[in-house]
């Protein structure tokens, strides 16, 4: 009997074996039978009609990165890419004509402002081209346009457009860079704590308030950076702040940035607390324009010499503690390099 037994389990344990290794095999092997590209289209000529049709038809964690374009048309949908579906990239086929648009915002039935977006993304090693990304809700509270806590997330020639919460930059570890973008609001409409660089991005605030509010992780080195950006005013609007701390150790910089006349003189606000003075980093770097005024600023905020500017690379805000780690060094410029124009029509 006790041969009878092991021999049994013998039996078991190698059907076991050999299901095991299909099934890996089967998530595995013979990468070219799944989709890696796809388009949406509002007219029916393309894979899907509507964008979250296509996010979920996507495989998750792929063996390749995927595409999906978007043909011009407003896109009247909440979408949201889970964080099992990584290495997936958007292009737009126009910015100004390839909208992404909802009007959800808090308040509206059970919903807060973490659940008020348009788009939430969440798929690390995302990309985003030519696509406006707009919560049309309107001046009713927050209204969040983009919803971002992937790392290593990129968003190149995308318009960002709403009034309160914009862009809520999530994840307290994500990595996220915004190049040649446009993005209005109105008040704290840059926020949360994740690490972001905005790159030759044009800024404009739409009403008297405050353009961010950081929540910067504490102990980070690096939280908000905006580098050779454009901040501009609506006609109506007289008074500016560059930041006001969410959290008390909200880290904002303004590097070579364009700032108008709206710009209060003391530049940033401590949000009616004196001891977030002793936290926050708040700091410019040969600011321009009619409101750049070094010595207007508030006390506790700070302009950078030329060797503390030195520091303010993409390759070292963006660095983390296992550089060696493949694609550490260089993440964005590798996504950079993934195609950024809708293709050529036969």
């Amino acid at each position: 009997m006790k041969i009878k037994f092991e021999g049994r389990y013998c039996v078991l344990l190698l059907v076991l074996i050999l299901w095991v290794q299909h099934f890996v095999n089967a998530q595995t092997a013979n990468p070219s039978k799944y989709k890696y590209i796809f388009t949406v289209a509002k007219d029916g000529s393309g894979d899907y009609k509507y964008i979250q049709e296509a996010i979920d038809a996507m495989r998750v964690y792929p063996l390749a990165p995927i595409t999906l374009y978007i043909k011009n048309g407003v896109y009247n949908e909440k979408i949201e890419l889970p964080a099992n579906n990584t290495d997936v990239t958007f292009i737009g086929e126009n910015v100004d004509s390839t909208i992404i648009r909802f009007n959800d915002y808090s308040g509206r039935g059970k919903l807060t402002t973490f659940t008020s977006f348009t788009a939430k993304i969440s798929g690390n090693r995302f990309a985003a081209f030519n696509i406006t990304f707009e919560n049309n809700a309107g001046r009713v509270g927050q209204a969040v346009a983009l919803y971002v806590d992937a790392d290593k997330a990129l968003f190149r020639n995308c318009r960002f457009i709403g009034d309160q919460d914009t862009i809520f930059s999530a994840g307290e570890t994500a990595r996220q860079l915004f190049v040649d973008c446009y993005v209005e609001g109105t008040t704290d409409f840059i926020f949360g704590p994740s690490t972001a660089v905005f790159q030759r991005c044009t800024i404009k605030e739409k009403s008297d308030s405050y353009i961010t509010a950081a929540s910067t992780t504490p102990g980070k080195k690096f939280g908000y950076v905006f580098l050779d950006c454009k901040i501009i005013a609506a006609a109506d609007v007289d008074r500016i702040y560059l930041g006001r701390p969410w959290r008390a150790h909200a880290k904002t910089v303004f590097i070579r940035c364009e700032l108008p006349a709206q710009i209060a003189a003391e530049g940033w606000n401590n949000w009616s607390n004196p001891e977030n003075e002793q936290t926050v980093f708040y700091a410019e770097y040969k600011s321009k324009g009619p409101g750049a005024n070094p010595a207007g600023r508030v006390k506790w905020s700070k302009q950078l010499t030329d060797k503390q500017a030195e520091l303010y690379t993409l390759e070292n805000i963006f660095a983390l503690d296992h550089v060696d780690l493949p694609g550490e060094k260089d993440w964005f410029k590798q996504i950079a390099l993934k195609p950024f124009k809708w293709p050529a029509r036969n």
